[in-house]
């Protein structure tokens, strides 16, 4: 499980790779004062949500480190 971002309101989301299925998706913690729920989203999910916020900004960035370290 890999942080993406957290944000000011203490809200956290992570890059997570189930080992047993190899399966990847993004863990959203809400902060405290929301609940602290914790809601698993499948990363096509994720991405396909259109939104532009800095939780997707650094999983996008994180694609990019990967594919300019594998190039």
């Amino acid at each position: 499980m890999r942080e993406l971002y957290a944000s000011p309101n203490g809200d956290r989301w992570y890059l997570v790779v189930d080992d047993a299925s190899g399966r990847a998706f993004v863990r959203h913690s809400s902060n405290e004062a929301s609940g602290g729920n914790v809601a698993d989203i499948a990363l096509s999910d994720f991405l396909a949500s259109g939104r532009s916020g800095p939780e997707h900004q650094e999983l996008w960035a994180l694609f990019r480190r990967i594919a300019s370290e594998t190039a």
